[in-house]
């Protein structure tokens, strides 16, 4: 279905609020670091929220886990339900940081060990940010382009990568000129238009099906099982090859099995929500303790909804053209043989949106659709920015005003950018963008996740120690992706068996968990190897040397009603899980 006029001036619209928003933002704007990398630690706790609400759901979500719920149906909403580990950000980790007065995640750790671990973390930083979010943003718009305005040429581009362009352009200029100020008061608007927009995807979805029972009618039980069997039905339970898979059995799973999900995901999650720079900067920007945890906690409601707007319409679109209620949509998911094209499922949710959507309820839902895609790219493009800028650059011109400080952070988000770009291919060379992500986030996650929890529960750990489990986890992390890109990008494999066929043929979240023991044994017995650190030094940074002062100030800045609001949270998780049990 074409756009027609009403869905023209829908977008337009949005786009002028937005612009207006980041103008106004940028007017307000005091030209210094702390203003433009940490909004001048004045966010309210809504616009926290929402902030990291809108910059968690993106690309990712918009095309990638939509298109997982059409392949596997609610398997990964394991990782929507780690709305929990948000409750763990602001009850535990936030006070930490906020004490410490950081810009950056790494800058905590250099208070906590050392200024060489604040080096090495950021390096890791930067580079899951140009191999996660911004090349994944990047793609994700050019699919979201490619099937809504598939007509598009420019410059000799097609479609996929005029769209991509675009995004990267309409979204770097508010980013760039206005810092997480604009970033934040943008994103809060696109979370209300995002939501309201993907209901309406989810509603007119199911009314195009004939309702939540022909769903389940049409997919079966399986695909809204969240607890996968350790080993795909059909199988032999073997440690040996398995001639029809070409892999092993007990070692890899399509399906996401139990074992992984339960402890694999949690430590991806609590990366991520606690100790990335990408969401903790919309922490650091609250101007105390409580409003930064009211913050962690509207966002912890928020994100439960993804479950239900993203994965459900790309089950909705799978069922569609399984049942061959929507031939359009038949016609690209699935191929000659009836067979589900896995590369062609992360269209799912754009396809839903041009072939199921009214004149105008479209417009807003592509507008939703360009919500999620700018808020997640302006997300990182701040975050990169002043990872590069506090962390490196500053070291290196100690002497530098406030003003080559933001100049320098813009700079920096512009070359990313174009790293990101340069990476496209081995994305598309995987078997689904969500996949994709949540698989290089395994192997650089579990080194991060070791260091900050095991560094804030244990302070006997030193410097070295956390040393010796960054480097090691990281170079085990960058072992399996360069295994893994040569396979990617073109029609290449191992011998059949060998060391390097093993290692790419294990399944991520098994590969993700080794890498965690690894890191853990690691860095407790090199620091206990070794000499104990400072404690004096590290007043406020560890459960173990909090002054009565600290643990008074904490105690007072949260109410009865935080606590219920979590509780609830906790409740409405455990209710989804109870209710997908296929």
């Amino acid at each position: 279905m074409a756009f027609e006029l009403l869905d023209w001036i829908v977008v337009l619209f949005y786009f002028l609020i937005i612009f207006g928003i980041a103008w106004w933002v940028i007017r307000q704007q005091k030209n210094t670091s702390t203003d433009y990398f940490l909004a001048g630690r004045n966010l309210g706790w809504f616009v926290v929220g929402a902030s990291i609400f809108a910059s968690n759901i993106g690309s990712e979500h918009l095309v990638g886990l939509a298109g997982s719920g059409a392949t596997d149906g609610v398997a990964m909403a394991h990782y929507e339900l780690h709305a929990w580990c948000l409750l763990v950000l602001g009850w535990i980790m936030a006070p930490f940081y906020m004490r410490s007065k950081v810009f950056t995640m790494p800058e905590f750790l250099e208070k906590r060990f050392s200024p060489t671990a604040r080096t090495v973390l950021s390096v890791i930083s930067l580079v899951a940010y140009v191999l996660t979010k911004i090349a994944v943003g990047i793609f994700a718009g050019g699919i979201v382009f490619s099937v809504l305005l598939p007509d598009i040429n420019f410059l000799g581009m097609n479609s996929f990568w005029a769209g991509s362009i675009l995004v990267i352009v309409l979204t770097g200029v508010y980013t760039v000129l206005g810092g997480l100020r604009a970033v934040a008061y943008t994103e809060a608007l696109q979370t209300i238009v995002l939501i309201f927009g993907s209901i309406l995807v989810t509603i007119f979805g199911l009314q195009a099906l004939g309702g939540w029972g022909e769903l389940r009618n049409i997919l079966g039980p399986e695909m809204f099982n969240l607890w996968k069997p350790l080993v795909p039905h059909g199988v032999e339970a073997t440690w040996a090859p398995v001639r029809e898979t070409g892999r092993m059995a007990w070692y890899f799973n399509d399906n996401y099995p139990w074992i992984g999900m339960l402890f694999c995901a949690p430590i991806i999650g609590l990366w991520y929500w606690c100790t990335d720079q990408y969401i903790v900067q919309r922490v650091l920007g609250a101007p105390d303790e409580r409003e930064a945890r009211r913050g962690t906690i509207a966002a912890a409601f928020l994100k439960l909804l993804p479950v239900f707007i993203f994965i459900i319409p790309g089950m909705i679109s799978f069922a569609l053209a399984k049942s061959g209620q929507s031939q359009a949509i038949q016609n690209v998911l699935f191929n000659a043989d009836g067979e589900l094209i896995r590369e062609k499922a992360q269209q799912a949710f754009p396809l839903l949106v041009a072939n199921i959507l009214p004149v105008g309820i479209r417009g807003i839902v592509v507008a939703g659709l360009l919500a999620a895609l700018m808020s997640s790219l302006a997300g990182v493009f701040n975050a990169s920015s002043t990872l590069f800028t506090m962390d490196f650059y500053s070291k290196f011109k100690p002497k530098a005003s406030q003003q080559q400080l933001v100049w320098m952070g813009r700079i920096a988000t512009s070359v990313m950018v174009l790293i990101g770009l340069l990476w496209i291919p081995v994305i598309q060379g995987g078997k689904g963008l969500y996949d994709y992500l949540q698989g290089v986030q395994a192997y650089l996650a579990p080194p991060i996740f070791v260091v900050f929890f095991f560094g804030v529960f244990m302070k006997r750990l030193n410097a070295k120690g956390c040393l010796a489990a960054l480097i090691t986890g990281f170079a085990m992390g960058l072992l399996r992706l360069a295994v893994d890109t040569p396979v990617k990008l073109g029609d290449f494999a191992y011998q059949n068996g060998s060391f390097l066929w093993i290692i790419n043929n294990t399944f991520f979240q098994y590969y993700s968990l080794l890498i965690f023991i690894v890191c853990v044994i690691v860095m407790i017995v090199v620091s206990y190897m070794t000499e104990a650190p400072a404690y004096a030094n590290l007043n406020g940074l560890t459960y173990g040397t909090l002054s009565a002062t600290d643990r008074e100030q904490s105690r007072s800045s949260w109410t009865i009603g935080d606590v219920i609001s979590s509780v609830l949270v906790i409740a409405i998780i455990i209710a989804v899980y109870l209710f997908f049990r296929g």
